[in-house]
């Protein structure tokens, strides 16, 4: 098996052993890069090989490899990096300089990880598109806003990528573009050098092939218990519970959606899974309606010195940015006080609404990618679990009505990010 088709896990252990040499590794994936992403858009900056073999060899150097032993990453250029230009997907930043990393940067860089290059975001991780092309849904959209980390997954130029999710921007490219994506609990990644966009909501998230190498990279980078190599105790000592929701307050369920769900519930019952069929609690629509507000009304604020350049740089932000954000202005302290309010109640009645099952199984957007390239699609399918906290992560495997990629999401309980990883790959397996 060459180490093209290994899983990064099966790499990292190989490179640990040294049957794997870490400078070939780079320099194949270095031509990947080359020979696609001119076509692909996936980065926006990156560093040249010679200069990305050096911090091999300084990684190496200082005995700190970690996990991930020099595995490459691509990075979300929302997040700050002092050795590669920050440009926050908008003109005004073009070929800005951070002066230090964000610290979800450093984390990558303890645990071992070569910070490669930076993938391309939707200008400041809202929905003005980027020029990133779906590698696996040809003619539609990546999604956003975190298009290139899921598209370099997705095309296999990298194994591991980061993102962030505001409403739907991890969970909605995974679908489109076939990968997994996982969202975990708010604050289990640092957003600290993260470029604000709402400060209740914004949250780090990761890309990989595999439930299980996501699992794995989430443990490299967090410190927490969260991979999932199999161990004598975590024998299920009962078939899992999961959750089908049969209407959302958000929107009518498409015909793809249908398809993805029914294939879903077919995997899970095939593999011994129980699925149940659930009503979602009526404050959820009050949480969905809240998600929007707290969005607004944070993003007028965190944007400001961006919003106060319009008068002298008209062209500053995006129609569709602008537009948004001089609207957001109107959402009165009152108004975002009572959006606060709704969600925490709503996270306190979520505690025993959700143990009723172990996880729930929901669409991952509401259809497959969008054609053409104006739109990144839309996160209803997302937003209210991002307000809850919950995470979630999306399972590749099923097809809409004309074949392209649709993703099954799975939401675990609060803080249960192990068991969400754990009920994903069980329904990852179930679909293959």
């Amino acid at each position: 098996m060459s180490h093209q088709t290994l899983t990064a896990i099966a790499t990292a252990t190989q490179l640990a052993a040294g049957t794997l040499d870490a400078a070939t590794l780079l320099a194949d994936t270095f031509a990947r890069i080359d020979a696609t992403d001119a076509t692909l858009g996936a980065f926006v900056a990156r560093l040249d090989l010679p200069t990305a073999l050096a911090h091999l060899e300084q990684l190496k150097q200082s005995g700190r490899v970690g996990p991930l032993q020099g595995l490459a990453v691509a990075v979300k250029d929302i997040f700050d990096t002092c050795d590669l230009p920050t440009s926050y997907g908008s003109p005004l930043y073009a070929g800005a300089n951070a002066r230090t990393d964000a610290a979800m940067v450093s984390a990558i860089r303890r645990a071992g990880g070569l910070v490669i290059g930076k993938s391309s975001t939707t200008e400041f991780a809202f929905l003005n598109p980027t020029a990133t092309r779906n590698p696996n849904a040809p003619g539609r959209t990546p999604g956003g806003s975190s298009a290139g980390s899921a598209a370099a997954v997705a095309a296999g130029l990298v194994s591991f990528a980061i993102g962030s999710q505001t409403g739907g921007s991890i969970i909605r490219p995974a679908s489109y573009c076939g990968v997994t994506g996982f969202k975990p609990s708010f604050t289990l990644l640092p957003t600290a050098g993260l470029k604000c966009f709402s400060w209740s909501l914004d949250t780090v998230g990761l890309f990989a092939p595999s439930v299980s190498e996501v699992a794995w990279f989430a443990q490299a980078v967090s410190g927490h218990a969260l991979a999932l190599e199999p161990a004598q105790d975590e024998t299920p000592t009962r078939p899992w519970r999961v959750g089908v929701p049969e209407s959302y307050p958000w929107g009518q369920v498409s015909p793809s959606a249908q398809l993805a769900i029914g294939t879903g519930c077919q995997a899970l019952r095939a593999a011994g899974a129980e699925v149940l069929s659930v009503t979602l609690p009526a404050w959820m629509k009050n949480v969905f309606e809240a998600q929007d507000v707290i969005q607004g009304y944070e993003a007028w604020r965190a944007l400001a010195r961006e919003v106060d350049q319009l008068d002298r740089h008209p062209q500053a932000l995006s129609a569709v940015l602008r537009d948004y954000l001089l609207a957001a202005r109107h959402i009165s302290a009152r108004a975002y006080e009572a959006a606060q309010n709704t969600a925490a109640a709503a996270r306190w009645a979520g505690v025993d609404w959700l143990s009723q099952f172990d996880v729930l199984m929901t669409p991952s957007a509401p259809d497959e990618a969008p054609l053409g390239f104006d739109s990144t699609g839309v996160s209803t399918f997302n937003r209210a679990w991002t307000l809850l906290g919950l995470p979630c992560v999306n399972v590749a495997g099923a097809v809409g009505v004309t074949g392209n990629p649709m993703g099954l999401q799975i939401i675990g309980g609060p803080r249960a990010d192990r068991q969400c990883l754990r009920a994903a790959d069980f329904l990852e397996r179930a679909l293959h």
